[in-house]
């Protein structure tokens, strides 16, 4: 159970003392040594929020119960009511009560120089860019990652058919046609915003007209499409309205793709490419531009490639047959200046094209640029790229050049808590890991493994019985003698040449070794000591691949009510000699997920999202997905899902115990240092993504912001209706369990509910629609965020 959490930070730090943990690094490092020393000593300095699980936190500190929208609520003394025999979720971001939320930007509203363009759709990763160093007055950038109901109708079920949407309710658009001008406008509402933003008389940022806000959004540079000769030369546009006329703001790319594979491209525009889009998280440099992840793009692209690099052709459904968008030209990582609109937005393929969800960079004077990042998928696997050019002064725009020439390595995490970092490039040896190998625990606590163990690997004619070339090809425990097949080579047997390696980078890298791992949704370099945390989202097999379940939890092995559960955790690689560009790390469980009544339990599930803070705290947030939220399936009826801790194997239906997705804090220093402790949850069925501290004139943390992505997904615009239920919880014991009746809104409101209007485009018409918002967190009475 995670009683052991302190006892973990410790020896993860190797300090003394939890009230020292970290603070020789965090005194080097960040912050004033009284700040330390105050932090050392005291304890919270917030009511930490009463969630509807019980927590380790809530037996040594007070606790907030909601009560309502708006701040209302109790506070519960220390080690009181830890286990609630019922409890309500409300439609709103509920905070402590030491601080306040409000709405800085949301989707639809209107800050742009063309009055009809808007704020894009579920928000993700968030950053702010100072206007010459002034805190108070910068650039808001905000990732757009994908589109889902209620914005239409046709994206939810048939039994949603009947519900009101929110498309023309906010836009004034109709978005309920199968049509190219509807695709053309989910394709705009991806991508990201960039929306200058400033503090107002009353403390809170909220938008500033600029024209260097602006759009940057899958059909971005659509307009180039007129130089095309096969077919798609007049798909120009989507609509008649200014910015859905195809513009010249295309994107470029840099590195071995942009050279090796790009030229070849079926669409005849060479190192011309069209949009942004599937944005999930990313990362901001010293230099203060964006890296933007573009995530899951295999449903709106092609994803297979031939040996070459190039789609293995169109899919005949999405937006890219629509739009001649070709595969290879998404999945990577985008660098953009909300600064300086003048600035070239470029696709950086020296850092391999797969799922990214997140980026994050050691940038030191006179060492080459490290940034570590993660393919968010079953089965996907952590990278490390190290330039083979130095960082003069980290702050020079010029360094945006090192990303640009460089080597990318897949992680290797071997049973015995060591690491190797292996290089992507012609010359590296053929090596995959085997079924057998990588569901070993499956294996030997139910004799069989989910999905087979399986394991994709690029299909060559030839090779293991294969036909045809490009694309994967799947090898599992019914099949797993082909390895040998694929052993003994090299890289440059699969690939021509460096591009076509990185174009393919996640079969390249099941090739050579690399580690399934369980969707590394988050990475972090500490500040204080340059580990490296990386949020392991949920470690289930899936049809991409299965997570090495020698170093992932991949099922619930015993009925035991207390057993280890299996979803996610955060992990954390320390580099030998703390050399970023080293070879070899060491690597270890940091907090595993789970119920904190739960072996190894840290109390929450798929942790996605991370921030630390100037102080050295960790902060993250979970994408428990919608349809699991509270026990309860997304749609018209609210379905319960069964609940039983004695179940075994892949218990996803467990998730619904830990309620609507919340955000935590993690204290390095103090008496409660290793606690997971609650600070804030969101509105039914959405994920709270993108946390960002904004740091005063004395750099200090002072404001959070927050995006808050997807507020009733995939449910009934809020209209009253309540879910009910009783869900088996563990006790913090471990040993019995209870019945707790829960309650929740069926869909949401927020933030219309809270009185935020914005300026959208459309009519409310009486109804208050959800809309993925931006907000800002602060103290009441102002001051240090902690």
């Amino acid at each position: 159970m995670s009683r052991l959490t302190r006892r973990k930070l410790l020896m993860f730090f190797g300090c003394s003392a939890a009230a020292t943990a970290l603070s020789p690094k965090i005194g080097n490092f960040l912050g004033s040594s009284s700040e330390v020393a105050q932090a050392q000593t005291t304890g919270l300095s917030f009511t930490p929020l009463k969630l509807a699980h019980p927590l380790e936190a809530y037996e040594t500190n007070p606790s907030f119960v909601p009560l309502g929208i708006g701040g209302q609520g109790n506070t519960l003394a220390a080690n009181q009511d830890v286990a609630l025999p019922s409890y309500q979720y409300f439609d709103d971001v509920i905070v402590p009560p030491e601080y306040e939320r409000y709405v800085i930007v949301g989707w639809g509203d209107r800050v742009f120089p063309d009055s009809e363009e808007y704020f894009g759709y579920n928000n993700d990763y968030l950053s702010f860019i100072p206007i010459n160093g002034n805190p108070n007055d910068g650039y808001l950038w905000a990732n757009h990652e994908y589109v889902s109901y209620p914005i239409s109708s046709l994206l939810g079920d048939d039994e949603l058919a009947s519900f009101p949407s929110t498309d023309q309710l906010v836009l004034g658009l109709d978005l309920s046609q199968p049509t190219l001008f509807t695709l053309g406008e989910f394709a705009y509402n991806q991508g990201g915003s960039i929306v200058r933003i400033a503090k107002d008389s009353n403390g809170q940022y909220a938008p500033v007209d600029d024209n260097a806000n602006r759009r940057i959004h899958l059909l971005s540079g659509l307009g180039i499409n007129s130089g095309r000769s096969d077919g798609y030369q007049t798909v120009t546009s989507w609509g008649t309205s200014s910015y859905q006329t195809g513009d010249q703001n295309f994107l470029i790319g840099t590195g071995p793709a942009a050279t090796d594979v790009f030229p070849l491209s079926s669409d005849g525009l060479g190192n011309q490419i069209i949009g942004t889009a599937f944005n999930c998280s990313g990362g901001t440099t010293p230099w203060g531009t964006i890296l933007t992840a573009e995530e899951n793009f295999q449903g709106s692209v092609t994803e297979s490639v031939s040996p070459n690099g190039t789609q293995t052709g169109y899919d005949t459904e999405g937006i890219g047959f629509a739009f001649g968008l070709v595969g290879e030209k998404y999945g990577w990582m985008v660098e953009i200046s909300p600064a300086d609109p003048s600035f070239q937005n470029r696709k950086h393929t020296a850092l391999g094209r797969f799922r990214h969800e997140n980026i994050a960079f050691r940038v030191e004077a006179g060492r080459p640029l490290v940034a570590y990042m993660g393919d968010d998928r079953r089965g996907g696997h952590t990278y490390k790229f190290v330039s083979n050019g130095t960082v003069s002064n980290p702050t020079d725009p010029s360094n945006s050049q090192l990303f640009e020439d460089g080597i990318l390595y897949v992680a290797r995490l071997n049973p015995d808590f060591s690491g190797q970092w292996i290089p992507l490039v012609p010359g590296t040896p053929t090596n995959p890991l085997s079924p057998s190998e990588i569901a070993e625990a499956e294996l030997n606590a139910f004799g069989q493994a989910q999905r087979d163990g399986r394991i994709r690997l690029p299909q060559r004619t030839g090779i293991a019985g294969a036909t045809e070339d490009g694309g994967s090809f799947i090898v599992d425990l019914t099949n797993e003698t082909v390895l040998s097949d694929y052993q003994g080579r090299t890289l440059a047997d699969f690939y021509p040449n460096q591009g076509a390696i990185l174009t393919d980078a996640f079969l390249a890298s099941n090739l050579v070794g690399g580690t399934p791992s369980s969707r590394p949704e988050d990475v972090e370099v500490h500040p204080g000591d340059g580990s490296v945390f990386i949020a392991f989202t949920d470690h289930a097999p899936g049809g991409d691949g299965y997570p090495d379940s020698r170093v992932f939890v991949v099922s619930k092995y015993f009925s035991d009510i207390d057993a280890i559960q299996q979803f996610g955790g955060l992990y954390r690689i320390i580099e030998t000699n703390s050399d970023a560009t080293s070879l070899t790390f060491s690597w270890s469980v940091f907090e595993h997920s789970g119920e904190d009544g739960a072996i190894n339990g840290a109390g929450f599930a798929n942790v996605d999202n991370l921030e630390i803070d100037t102080l050295g705290n960790i902060w993250g947030v979970t994408d428990m997905s919608t349809s699991t939220h509270n026990g309860f399936r997304t749609g018209v009826a609210g379905e319960q899902r069964d609940i039983d801790h004695t179940e075994t194997g892949n218990v996803s239906s467990l998730v619904g115990v830990f309620g609507n997705n919340w955000l935590f804090y993690i204290p390095v220093v103090g008496p409660n240092a290793g606690l997971v402790v609650p600070f804030a949850y969101g509105p039914p069925r959405c994920e709270m993504t993108g946390p960002y501290f904004i740091r005063n004139s004395s750099g200090v943390d002072e404001t959070l912001l927050l995006a808050v992505q997807h507020p009733g997904e995939s449910s009934p615009i809020g209209d009253g209706v309540l879910l009910g239920r009783d869900i088996e919880m563990l006790s913090l014991d471990g040993t019995t369990l209870f019945n707790q009746q829960r309650s929740v809104p069926r869909g949401s409101n927020w933030p219309s509910n809270i009185g935020y209007v914005g300026n959208p485009g459309g009519s409310f018409n009486g109804l208050l629609p959800p809309r993925p918002s931006v907000i800002g967190v602060t103290r009441r009475n102002g001051g240090a965020f902690v």
